[in-house]
């Protein structure tokens, strides 16, 4: 049987087996069939979001390109908006002059449907972004949540009410009210709180009142069910009832749907002990995920040990106050955006919004700045971190240039560098540019920054907005004494003028960058000089000196834990080797850099390599890898927006016409467009060796599989014939849980039942 292509796509997988929104669902897969656009509208915690992904999950398998899922709850500034399409469709602002370039080119030949979350605090810019994709990609489908219209031309707008309710007095039989979509989730989500629960006849009223009482609201009923692990439902019910009729005066009647949220949050807010309300309220600084470790560092109030942290946490996740989540393997949490907004309130209530504030920017200061430091060395966990809390550092930076408080900005902005570097370089330069206009900052913060103004526009290949601002990291290199800095900047300025063919400037920043230099016997100075004279060399057809600089660089690198200089540094030496027809050397330096590079997620660098290694194939005799390697890389390269360096224009010329040569004209087009078809992820896979499977690779790189490690333990349970409750007991998890597992590998495999996982399992080598 052949394996299946891995569906792509970001769509979580479903929390729970809540079946329910048939009609909303009905009409959504209607209107998608003709309309580009359908939105889903209503009031804060009536379920937009759940129902718009798990309508998602559904039509995206009809998707070429699959399903994906953009939150915009995080993002509070307009002109990020493109950042966080891009971000979510697993994008790095690298190369395009602009983010929302980089975006239109990818989108403009894709199939897929995208769901944007959360449209309600940015509808302008989020009705622009939707008008400007839609024109651009006549195959992407679009649904939004938000609780107005866009007012977009061509929107269908779908009204989510809250959940249908019982009848009155439990007037319906109850094999009838446990089909009705408010009592479902109910006792759904209390079975999951209390280990055990059931309708029947004995607490069917007190269900029924209880879900009228919160006028079919699911996040209002959720908090209410996490409580009967502690209370019954009749409990549940009086306490409600109190809190209802001390807001209300006893006119239930005329109670808004937002009224009764807030009450219900309001009430579940009232049974925490204090230092639970304090973490909850503090959170909210967080526009994003977080972690146990931000909770320590911002939350726990200044009287309660931080070992309780942990504690406080998992309390609030168990009332589903809030939403524990996994990201790359880690822990982290987040508030429901109507959550969100009570902490905000209680946060103001409690006279803490400022300090709070101070707590939290202080907090990413001095951990970036840390990053100034340390990212270097460390950068696959600082990059682990920066791509996790990426939300939170974008609030307090715009939270900075909102309270004109460019010193602490910059701090921030200089510490962000190496994301900068290998995902954001259009975004870094913005938060930059931002911060050094003002004056008054310290000079020597001032002088680093400059010199990453510099490298950002260096890296997008344009030396004419790189040269100022590394002069200027010169000049106050020399005022303040920095000769780190100065020899940085020297080294850098002479990339920059190789690239805009100025060779004697660039001679004369390097000889004086390579004195600065020789007076300070620092390592990564002298990496950095290294690359600017293999960099050089290239430029000048001396393939001596790429090898000599490079092949010192990539030991000095390996020696300091640099990796990203050093996957910079095996570029430089393997494809030094290919262009002297070095067939035997090139090969293995180039792969470990591209394993490096895949590492790392350095997509230019993934770029490079793709072409290089295709040039490699065609030469070696390989002309169909060579064609698919090269088309996939010319693909990756246009939607990046990348011009590849002038110097490896002959010698792609060159494996073009021998695969040519191999193939004729005819088939050597027909292998390009297949490479480009299946995309960066596939090459990559293909070049390091690993032949097609889910991913288009099969290795054994264990991260390139489809389904997540409990994910394969369930899946070859099934394949042994097991029930999800025999799994269960297997892997000491829920039945529930493992129900959520299956659920996921059929989404992520693109099968409807567990005969077809079975078959899969049995086929060779499944996974990787």
């Amino acid at each position: 049987m052949a394996r299946p292509t891995r569906r792509p796509g970001n769509l979580p997988a479903e929390t729970t087996s809540f079946i329910g929104r048939r009609s909303e669902l009905t009409e959504m897969r209607s209107k998608l069939s003709e309309a580009r656009l359908v939105s889903l509208v209503g009031p804060g915690g009536v379920g937009k979001t759940r129902l718009a992904i798990r309508a998602a999950a559904d039509l995206g398998r009809s998707f070429r390109d699959g399903g994906w899922l953009v939150e915009l709850a995080e993002v509070h500034d307009p002109a990020l908006v493109s950042n966080a399409l891009i971000a979510a469709l697993d994008l790095h602002d690298q190369a395009a002059p602009e983010p929302l370039a980089l975006l239109l080119s990818h989108l403009q030949d894709k199939e897929l449907l995208l769901v944007v979350d959360n449209c309600e605090h940015l509808l302008g810019a989020a009705a622009q972004m939707m008008t400007t994709m839609m024109k651009a990609a006549p195959g992407l489908r679009l649904i939004a949540t938000s609780r107005e219209p866009l007012s977009v031309q061509g929107e269908h707008v779908v009204p989510v009410p809250p959940l249908t309710l019982p009848a009155p007095d439990a007037a319906e039989p109850l094999a009838r009210l446990r089909q009705n979509e408010a009592v479902m989730l109910f006792v759904e989500r209390a079975a999951a709180a209390a280990g055990s629960f059931e309708l029947t006849t004995s607490n069917q009223l007190a269900v029924v009142n209880l879900c009228r009482r919160l006028d079919g609201l699911p996040l209002a009923i959720e908090l209410a069910a996490v409580r009967t692990r502690v209370l019954t439902v009749e409990q549940i019910l009086e306490r409600l009832g109190d809190r209802f009729s001390l807001l209300t005066g006893g006119g239930r009647g005329a109670l808004p749907r937002h009224q009764t949220l807030r009450t219900a949050i309001e009430w579940s807010h009232d049974l925490l002990a204090s230092n639970e309300r304090a973490v909850l309220r503090r959170s909210c600084a967080f526009a994003g995920k977080f972690t146990l470790e931000d909770v320590e560092s911002v939350c726990v109030p200044e009287d309660v040990p931080v070992a309780q942290a942990l504690d406080v946490l998992s309390s609030l996740v168990d009332k589903s106050l809030v939403q524990k989540e996994e990201a790359k393997g880690r822990a982290c949490y987040r508030l429901h955006e109507t959550m969100r907004e009570f902490a905000h309130v209680k946060l103001g209530e409690a006279g803490e919004e400022e300090g709070v504030w101070l707590r939290c920017a202080e907090y990413y200061r001095s951990t970036c700045q840390r990053a100034v430091l340390e990212g270097r060395v460390r950068l696959l966990h600082w990059l682990e971190w920066a791509d996790l809390e990426i939300d939170n550092v974008r609030a307090v930076l715009q939270r900075c240039i909102t309270d004109a408080d460019a010193a602490r900005g910059l701090d921030i902005a200089l510490g962000m560098g190496w994301y900068w570097v290998t995902r954001a370089t259009t975004e870094g330069i913005r938060w930059l540019d931002e911060f050094l206009a003002p004056e008054g900052t310290s000079l020597m913060v001032r002088g680093w920054a400059l010199f990453i103004r510099g490298f950002l526009a260096v890296l997008k290949a344009d030396p004419s907005a790189a040269r100022a601002p590394l002069a200027q990291a010169v000049s106050a290199a020399r005022q303040t004494g920095q000769l780190e800095l100065l020899s940085e900047a020297l080294g850098m300025a002479s990339m920059a003028a190789s690239q805009a063919g100025d060779h004697l400037s660039a001679r004369r920043f390097l000889a004086e960058a390579e004195a600065t230099e020789a007076g300070l016997g620092q390592i990564f100075e002298t990496i950095s000089l290294r690359q600017a004279k293999a960099i050089n060399g290239f430029f000048e057809a001396d393939l001596d000196a790429v090898r000599s600089a490079a092949a010192e660089g990539a030991r000095l690198a390996e020696q300091a834990g640099d990796i990203y200089a050093l996957e910079m540094m095996l570029l430089n030496l393997g494809s030094a080797a290919l262009l002297a027809r070095d067939l035997e050397e090139s090969k293995p330096l180039l792969v470990r850099a591209l394993q490096l590079a895949r590492q790392i997620d350095d997509r230019v660098a993934q770029i490079y390599l793709l072409a290089v290694l295709g040039c490699h194939a065609a030469f070696a005799g390989r002309a169909r890898l060579g064609s698919q390697l090269l088309g996939a890389a010319y693909l990756a390269q246009t939607e990046a927006g990348l011009s590849l360096m002038q110097f490896f224009a002959p010698v792609l010329a060159e494996a073009e016409e021998a695969a040519i040569a191999a193939l004729g004209k005819a088939r050597f087009e027909a292998e390009f467009e297949e490479g480009a078809r299946q995309g960066r992820d596939t090459a990559v896979g293909r070049a390091l060796g690993q032949g097609a499977n889910l991913h288009g690779a099969a290795g054994d790189d264990a991260s390139l599989s489809p389904l997540a490690r409990r994910e394969a333990d369930v899946a070859r349970l099934v394949a042994d014939g097991l029930t999800n409750k025999q799994i269960g007991t297997r892997l000491f998890i829920s039945e529930r849980t493992v129900d959520s597992h299956v659920r996921s590998i059929l989404n992520k495999l693109g099968f409807s039942s567990r005969a077809q996982i079975a078959a899969w399992m049995a086929s060779p080598n499944p996974r990787p």
